[in-house]
This record gives C-alpha cells, sequence and structure tokens, in this order.
C-alpha cells in the first residue's frame, strides 16, 4: 500500500513538472485548448504561423481609419481530437 501510495505522489509530481514546463504556445498546439496573445496598443496583426512549437505573427502599425479586432486561429486535425485554438486581440 504505501509503495502504490509513493508512486502515485510521484506520478502526480512528474505531470505537474511536465505541465507546468510546456509553455502556452506548446499546450495549445501539441495538446489542444487554447492560448491568447493581446497585441500591444495600436498594432495590427498582417499573419501568424507556426514554426515548430513557436507561433510567429507579423505586426504593423494601426491606421487611423482602422478598428481592433480579434482574430481566432483554429487547428482542425485529422482525426479530430487534439484541436487547439489561438485568438490574437488587437487593441485601439
Amino acid at each position: 500500500m504505501t509503495k502504490r501510495l509513493i508512486l502515485l505522489v510521484l506520478a502526480i509530481i512528474a505531470v505537474s513538472i511536465l505541465a507546468s514546463s510546456c509553455t502556452q504556445n506548446q499546450r495549445a498546439k501539441q495538446f489542444g485548448g487554447t492560448a491568447e496573445i493581446t497585441l500591444p496598443k495600436g498594432t495590427k496583426l498582417v499573419t501568424a504561423t507556426w514554426k515548430e512549437a513557436n507561433l510567429w505573427y507579423m505586426t504593423r502599425p494601426m491606421k487611423e481609419d482602422e478598428v481592433a479586432e480579434t482574430y481566432t486561429f483554429q487547428e482542425e486535425s485529422s482525426y479530430g481530437m487534439v484541436e487547439g485554438t489561438y485568438i490574437i486581440k488587437e487593441v485601439k
């Protein structure tokens, strides 16, 4: 009984360490879930793409007549199991 309890505690600690060591990008891309970025004030999103586990996004200064928008990048996986969502918000 004591060995099982020790193994259970060690397993919980190991899973906790692994989960906390993942970045927000890795969790959204590899394990599903939702991640969010709020761009600096007055910045307009141009495009976004993945390079391995990193999200790269291009921005430009927002023009006077433009409004702030929210973009949702939704993954659609082949099997429909682990699908991540990335939300990028602009601020006027």
